[in-house]
């Protein structure tokens, strides 16, 4: 099993421990332990095979856990979840997953109100039954309502770095088939997605019995759903579906193209092909009735049968790319490499976990050139935000770690609050000797569309800002977007010089790729930032630029592309 898996199976176990109301001090080993996995930059499997090693010299796991380790790694089972699982009805770990809802207040529901689907959850809330509880009201009987439908969507997709994990796995199993050639994974992980529904494979294979027989012996199948001549599926420990196809090697980029998508990608697709008196279909591109195929190896050649580029699989959305490729202007997408600064990073200053120092020699080998220090303001009381004599302080020691670094820059930032009535947590007086000014809603996530619009707005107006944090407050299957009119807030942020950030932690990914887009209309830099609080987060800016290439953005349209010099001089401080 892979970290994540064993790490979810934890997770689990403290949530059905805390439904059935057992000792705390249990359920939050369990909680420690799921966390510590998931951030475990090493194999469980890899650390239990070294006899020079002990699974127990990992923070938060003891003896009792490291034998469930070792267990689940050997059976890809769990007896303590086996034994949970059969006192507790499978349809109430539905409920577990509504956000903000919490084992407690699940369990409630169900001792009181004999709650056991999501749709009797549902009834009971529009029936008002729920606010007359203790410990409920009106106010959490309507945020169950609207959490719903992400509790939905959580037991269908995945985050794509939760994904990519998987992906990763499967591919370095898949690998060790001597009789594989060619492998690729395909569907919407491959076009990046921010969440995922399930995975699709294809490969070319001098022998596609043996290449089924050892996809099937992944070690976390936990079901071969359905197997034929060349397509296989199999059902993954934490439900997950993945599609093994194998194809003939003269039809490989044809069936990539195809089944990379999207589907409105390739409908636009088959027209022009249509248009040309061609046929395109996961086997190759034909002309008239022949059977053979005048394309179809590489994707390459399949999208120059139809005199169109190879685009990027970021790009296959049927928005912009075929009138790009019409107009000869298809943009150079930005990449990782082309990052030069990180200006969202916490530190043991306020919520995050690595001091200043250690940030920079993090981002230093990460390749960046600066890293911005960006604190939280004082209002976030939960994330020991930082008072104008506090931030002063941690000022001075950035100036003083600056006088010894060479050729990296720690700049001075603050990631200030905007506050519920309007303004700024901090005085401008403050903010006027930063060098970096993050805006963000924290609080009063709840307003009206005009009221958060307004106080976004007003931010953007502060000579101070720079930019706006995830500018609209989402969390991926856990929180839907507060209503705010980006679309006035991008011609603000236009009007006013400022810029936009993408917030690149898998679970924000704020801007999504259609918000990306809209920035680059109207001409307001985006800064694709990690929002690290643990040094080894940094590597998340990837996910960000992933993004940033769904909405279409190059190099020049991302701002930290550029040397701090040339940032300042974008933000007006040179």
């Amino acid at each position: 099993m892979t970290n994540p898996a064993i790490a979810a199976v934890f997770a689990q176990i403290a949530d059905l421990l805390e439904f059935q109301g057992t000792n705390p001090f249990r359920i939050r080993a369990y909680r420690n332990a799921a966390r510590t996995i998931e951030d475990l930059p090493e194999s469980l499997a890899d650390i239990a095979d070294d006899e020079n090693r002990s699974l127990t010299d990992i923070e938060s796991i003891g003896k009792d856990l490291a034998a469930k380790i070792v267990e689940l790694l050997q059976s890809g089972s769990l007896s303590i979840l086996d034994d949970l699982l059969a006192e507790v009805p499978e349809s109430v770990l539905a409920i577990l997953r509504v956000p903000g809802l919490g084992p407690k207040r699940a369990a409630a529901l169900y001792n009181e109100l004999n709650v056991t689907t999501l749709d009797e959850l549902r009834r009971v809330c529009e029936s008002q039954l729920v606010r007359q509880l203790k410990g409920f009201g009106a106010k959490t009987e309507q945020a169950i309502l609207q959490g719903l439908e992400l509790a939905a969507e959580s037991q269908q997709r995945i985050l794509w770095a939760q994904a990519d994990v998987h992906v990763q796995a499967i591919l370095a199993h898949l690998y060790q088939c001597d009789t594989i050639e060619r492998l690729q994974p395909a569907g919407s992980f491959r076009r990046g997605k921010e969440t995922v529904g399930d995975l699709d494979f294809l490969a070319v294979a001098c022998d596609c019995g043996s290449a089924m027989d050892h996809f099937a012996a992944y070690a976390d199948t936990a079901k071969v759903l359905l197997r034929g001549e060349t397509k296989m599926s199999i059902r993954l420990s934490d439900g997950l579906q993945v599609d093994l196809r194998v194809v003939p090697a003269e039809s490989f980029g044809a069936a990539l193209q195809y089944f990379t998508g999207s589907k409105a990608h390739n409908i636009v697709l088959r027209g022009k092909a249509k248009a040309r008196e061609l046929k395109i279909n996961e086997y190759g591109v034909f002309r008239g009735g022949s059977e053979k195929p005048v394309a179809g190896h590489t994707e390459e050649e399949v999208y120059a049968a139809l005199d169109l580029p190879c685009f990027p699989p970021e790009l296959r959305e049927a928005r912009r790319e075929f009138d790009w490729a019409d107009s000869g202007e298809l943009p150079r997408l930005v990449e990782t490499q082309d990052i030069r600064g990180d200006l969202h990073v916490h530190s043991t200053w306020s919520d995050g976990v690595g001091t200043i120092e250690e940030i920079a020699e993090a981002a230093r080998k990460h390749g960046l050139k600066y890293v911005a220090i960006t604190d939280h303001s004082k209002r976030l009381t939960i994330a020991n935000g930082l008072d104008s004599a506090r931030l002063r302080r941690q000022w001075a020691e950035i100036d003083r770690l600056n006088r010894r670094l060479k050729g990296f820059t720690v700049l001075k930032g603050v990631e200030v609050d905007i506050l519920e009535r309007g303004g700024l947590d901090l005085d401008d007086d403050v903010l006027a000797e930063a060098d970096w000014v993050v805006a963000a809603v924290h609080y009063g996530q709840n307003q009206s569309r005009e009221q958060i619009t307004r106080r976004v707005i007003e931010a953007l107006e502060n000579p101070c800002v720079c930019a706006i944090a995830h500018p609209t407050g989402r969390k991926l299957m856990q929180r839907k977007a507060y209503e705010i009119d980006l679309d006035a807030v991008l011609a603000a942020a236009g009007k006013n010089g400022k810029m936009m950030e993408l917030n690149a932690h898998p679970i924000r990914l704020d801007l999504d790729d259609v918000g990306c887009a809209a920035a680059k209309n109207h001409g307001v830099p985006v800064v694709i930032a990690t929002d690290s609080h643990r040094v080894d987060e940094l590597g998340m800016m990837r996910y960000g630029v992933q993004q940033a290439r769904r909405g279409g953005l190059t190099a020049a349209d991302v701002a930290n592309t550029r040397s701090w010099a040339k940032m300042k001089k974008m933000i007006g401080k040179s």
